[in-house]
């Protein structure tokens, strides 16, 4: 009996499936599987990025699974208790001599707990061809890698611009000749740069697992978007959160098996090509930079967040880009963790959210674009305004100086903001530089919160302490290319619109 067949004999008993998985039945195939499902990214009007897993089961471990217990031990006590006292942080920092201790239940580990999906060895390959056609091509197959969590990205490329593509990721055993998985979706490229097109693209943050709103397991926003036939999605970071169960690698990943085996984020990556941007969360924990020192983590660094998050997400080689679609739409998505000083230096020239050479990076690409409407997309404020306790975005004195700078650069450059990590909605106008502001809000309503219902401040053209996501439509109405940006609930009702046009 093989491995992946032993492991699921005995866990068979008392396990809930629910994925509603979307790949062939698990007795027409004999794995290795794909219960993580695969992730489209870093579309462009040619080239495409499938990111492709292998698991030892086709569905995750259910909800009758017992979940670990997270206690901390205080230096030279052997008693354990549920958090260090006051959970009180500082600048994002933790008590440091708070030890934190996982626990299982007799009989569970790692690989037996809820929304556990086991890694296994063997071959993907991706199929592919434009819609409606009857050829495929193929790429090689090749082995997904076991230091990286059993994952494998695959590049296409030379594909035609503006158009859908069927897609087929396969699984198999590693020199086997049987297919052992076969999961299908589609995408769009992007239109060639020249070319005038009208294009939908939506975008959240703050998709926290404890904080789902369907009954079948996952957020309503997947479904309501797929719904809109979006040309791709967005998210702007804290996919998941870190902060509470993180205590080492395995566990690290295993919060993106349970929530990529979730059946709408499932069902909506395989579809829905996606720009993984990363921030606090999902790189470490609450308002982290590389510098932060704290044993609250244990044995998971900030720099093993920094290379998991590539692991675990299609990606190019840096994680801040730029990418253009048609002629009216250009965005660039940066990175606010990876080169950020301490948010407790005192604010100067030197003290920096970007670093230098991303700062000259984008300043030099959008300088070169001509592109109608340039779109900067942000994991973290410019304009605001804040909550009082924050201290890590560019809306705050924290980093005065670089976002007076940046500020003053993009309103030079009639650029618009989107920004994440704020867990409400709002369209903000910048009081001195008129810089626009646009805030996703948090993915589901349950994790709406932190600013005031009713506080509206003089920069608040809109603001909602509500669930759901934006979009961002451009078309050209009448000849004259226009950009209409929405928010919208979780079910997708228009909450507050806003047109932009070409001047």
């Amino acid at each position: 009996m093989n491995e992946a067949r032993h492991w699921s004999a005995w866990l068979l008993a008392g396990v809930l499936c629910v994925t509603g998985c979307g790949q062939q039945p698990a007795d027409e195939l004999d794995g290795p599987y794909q219960a993580t499902g695969f992730k489209i990214g870093e579309v462009t009007d040619s080239v495409a990025v499938i990111w492709t897993r292998l698991t030892q089961r086709p569905d995750r471990i259910g909800t009758e699974a017992p979940m670990p217990t997270f206690l901390y031990r205080a230096p030279g006590f052997d008693e354990l208790q549920e958090a260090p006292p006051g959970r009180v942080r500082t600048y994002g920092r933790r008590p440091d001599d708070w030890v934190p201790v996982v626990l299982y239940d007799e009989g569970s580990s790692i690989t037996y707990i809820e929304g556990a999906v086991i890694g296994s060895t063997g071959e993907t390959r991706v199929s592919y061809r434009p819609a409606g056609t009857t050829d495929w091509l193929a790429t090689d197959w090749a082995t997904v890698d076991p230091q990286r969590d059993f994952t494998r990205q695959i590049t296409l490329a030379g594909l035609a611009a503006g158009t859908e593509y069927e897609l087929r990721a396969e699984g198999r055993l590693t020199g086997g000749d049987t297919i052992g998985s076969s999961l299908d979706g589609r995408f769009r490229t992007a239109p060639p740069p020249d070319q005038p097109a009208r294009v939908v693209f939506t975008s959240t943050t703050g998709t926290d697992y404890e904080d789902q709103d369907t009954p079948e397991g996952g957020f309503q926003i997947h479904r309501t978007m797929m719904d809109m036939d979006v040309d791709f999605f967005v998210h702007t970071g804290d996919i998941l959160y870190y902060d509470e169960y993180a205590k080492n690698l395995d566990l690290a990943r295993w919060g993106w098996a349970r929530m990529f085996s979730l059946s709408t984020n499932f069902d909506f990556h395989r579809r829905i090509p996606t720009y993984f941007m990363k921030d606090d969360h999902d790189t470490w924990q609450d308002d982290a930079w590389p510098t932060l020192e704290s044993t609250y983590m244990a044995d998971f660094t900030f720099l093993e967040g920094v290379e998991i998050f590539k692991e675990q997400t299609p990606m190019s080689d840096l994680t801040y880009r730029t990418f253009r679609w048609g002629q009216d739409v250009q965005i660039w998505l940066v990175e606010g963790r990876d080169y950020r000083s301490a948010n407790s230096d005192p604010d100067g020239p030197t003290k920096t959210i970007w670093g230098a050479e991303q700062t000259a990076w984008f300043k030099e690409t959008v300088e070169a674009s001509d592109a109608t409407f340039r779109i900067l997309i942000s994991p973290t404020p410019f304009v605001g305004p804040d909550t009082p306790n924050k201290y890590d975005s560019h809306a705050t004195e924290s980093f005065g100086t670089e976002a007076r700078d940046l500020r003053a650069f993009l309103v030079e450059n009639d650029m618009i903001v989107i920004c994440g990590d704020r867990h409400w909605q709002y369209v903000s106008v910048h009081e001195e530089t008129r810089l626009r502001e646009y805030a996703t809000g948090a993915a589901s309503d349950v994790h709406a919160g932190t600013w005031t219902q009713g506080d509206v401040r003089p920069e608040h053209l809109y603001v909602n302490v509500i669930g759901g996501f934006l979009s961002v439509t451009a078309e050209r109405l009448n000849d004259v290319p226009t950009l209409t940006l929405r928010n919208h609930g979780v079910d997708g009702n228009v909450l507050f619109e806003d047109i932009l046009v070409e001047q």
